[in-house]
């Protein structure tokens, strides 16, 4: 076997995995693919539209038919991959604030979710793809030969969170983002339509006390390991 063309990464926020999507993502040549932005092109596309946030039927409808695509990066402006949607680049317009205050709501649509989830698994199955989210492995990709769960206690994502802020000069209170964090785990874990948990063969990673590159090493030694992957020029190579 060679190293799988499709491996997922879920688990909760602020437990790194979009930090290590990327650099597994870049290691191996293929596309890093946070799902998340389809979430953002829908409510960028809404708020264009002129589409009221809250009308939910609406914006279902609107996830239904639009049009969106993840490729890899066509230009050299700190983008990650290119985010199209209705026929438009929109790479940098979903990072909008106006996008930031309203995918929240977005995101929670069931039906949103239902049709964003075919077209993540439409750009998954071209495989060479490093897919981050939150149910990936269990219900968009359940197929994918590797699947990585990381996971990381609410405190330790809460000080990531805090000290992230900090650093950007911008107000944070500890307590507050505590809250948060566990406020979102319970809802993405208890929600009825693809509740967040493991896939029952997803390899759990503790990224409490790693840094991201050792977390990104412990992902090549599972690459390397008894789980039947061969290596290629890919991971002998570099």
């Amino acid at each position: 076997m060679t190293v799988p063309e499709i491996i997922t990464i879920d688990g909760p926020a602020a437990s790194g995995k979009s930090t290590l999507g990327k650099k597994l993502a870049d290691y191996l040549g293929y596309l890093f693919f946070d799902t998340g932005v389809m979430y953002r092109a829908v409510t960028w596309a809404a708020l264009e539209q002129k589409i009221a946030i809250h009308d939910q039927a609406a914006v279902t409808a609107l996830a239904q038919s639009l049009d969106i695509d993840v490729r890899p990066a066509s230009q050299a402006d700190g983008r990650n991959y290119d985010v199209w949607a209705a026929g438009k680049d929109v790479t940098w317009e979903i990072r909008k604030a106006e996008v930031d205050a309203n995918v929240s709501e977005v995101s929670a649509y069931p039906g949103v979710r239902q049709a964003l989830s075919a077209h993540q698994r439409r750009i998954g199955l071209r495989g060479k793809v490093v897919m981050v989210g939150r149910d990936i492995g269990t219900v968009v990709l359940p197929e994918a030969r590797l699947k990585i769960y990381l996971e990381a206690t609410a405190e330790e994502r809460a000080r990531r969170r805090f000290e992230e802020l900090r650093a950007r000069r911008q107000p944070a209170e500890y307590s507050a983002i505590l809250k948060a964090v566990r406020e979102r785990d319970h809802y993405d874990s208890s929600r009825d339509l693809s509740p967040m948990r493991p896939a029952r063969d997803a390899v759990i990673l503790d990224s409490d006390r790693l840094t991201a590159d050792q977390v990104m090493d412990k992902v090549l030694e599972i690459l390397l390991s008894s789980r039947g992957f061969e290596p290629d020029g890919a991971l002998t190579e570099k």
